[in-house]
């Protein structure tokens, strides 16, 4: 079991963590968000959270808890909108952050130690445009990393809205050609499997609950493992990869690695653990299990 985290950020980091929050520097902005997983005490004071932060979320409140959604105070002189670069080893990707009423930004800034294995795992394959599928694919950070590895992309996601948000990054990111699918997860993985296609890789990062365009349900825990059954059946048996995230409060890596033993049977060493983040007093904030295996 790994723990792994990005290195290579300059326009990202976790400056605190704690009390269920997290304050963030993305490019020239500072963002103070929730964070349940942030569970022990900030290192900072509160003054300092303020006087740093350009931007917070805060959440609506009901009658019995806090809601998901919510609304950011802002501010004078920061921005709705901007711009991020990553670049790590030929890895060369801009990306475009909003501030959302469910506190997302655009990117999961920990990802990036996944989109570095996708990018180089690509490049090492003697495979003339290998076809990658990225499914639940969000505003493609992973895609963007296959498609500048010279692969020809495959980008699913249930929300047109964040299909849009990727393709300005594909542009930002003088990229082209990946081809946007605005449907259900597994109802496409399904229909690519009787059409007998295969993939060179697969990424999968579901959430725990969701919906798809004509309001398919997902819930992780019921139908994670007939999805990773139905991209057994997908992936090319050599010169391919797979990568899977899970965040989920409660879920642990052993049920990723245990899912892939079961469909892969041939994969003995899957690299499996935690993401995280570590902030500028040496905690670290574990942000979701991964497991990824190339054959």
């Amino acid at each position: 079991m790994k723990l792994l985290t990005p290195t290579s950020w300059t326009d990202y980091e976790l400056i605190d963590c704690g009390n269920g929050e997290k304050l963030e520097r993305f490019g020239k902005y500072i963002l103070r968000r929730p964070e349940p997983q942030a569970v022990w005490a900030k290192s900072l004071s509160e003054k300092d959270w303020e006087t740093m932060a350009n931007a917070w979320f805060k959440r609506e409140k009901n009658q019995q808890k806090e809601s998901e959604k919510g609304e950011w105070v802002l501010k004078p002189g920061m921005p709705g909108q901007w711009f991020v670069n990553y670049r790590n080893k030929g890895l060369d990707l801009k990306m475009r952050l909003g501030l959302t009423s469910f506190k997302h930004v655009g990117i999961f800034p920990e990802q990036a130690e996944n989109w570095d294995y996708i990018y180089q795992t690509i490049k090492s394959f003697n495979v003339e445009t290998p076809r990658i599928l990225n499914l639940f694919a969000y505003t493609g950070g992973a895609s963007l990393a296959a498609k500048a590895a010279g692969a020809d992309v495959v980008h699913v996601d249930s929300v047109r809205q964040v299909i849009n948000w990727s393709a300005e990054n594909q542009e930002a990111s003088r990229l082209s050609g990946i081809r946007w699918v605005v449907e259900d997860a597994m109802k496409y993985v399904q229909r690519e499997v009787k059409r007998g296609k295969t993939y060179h890789g697969i990424i999968l990062d579901p959430p725990a609950y969701g919906r798809g365009p004509e309001g398919e349900k997902w819930v992780l825990e019921d139908n994670v493992n007939e999805l990773i059954k139905s991209c057994s059946l997908l992936l090319e048996k050599e010169q391919s990869f797979l990568v899977i995230n899970l965040y989920s409060m409660g879920f642990s890596s052993l049920i990723a690695e245990s899912l892939v033993k079961a469909h892969f049977p041939l994969i003995k060493s899957p690299e499996f653990g935690e993401l995280y983040l570590p902030d500028r007093s040496g905690k670290r904030l574990p942000l979701g299990v991964f497991l990824r295996f190339k054959r």
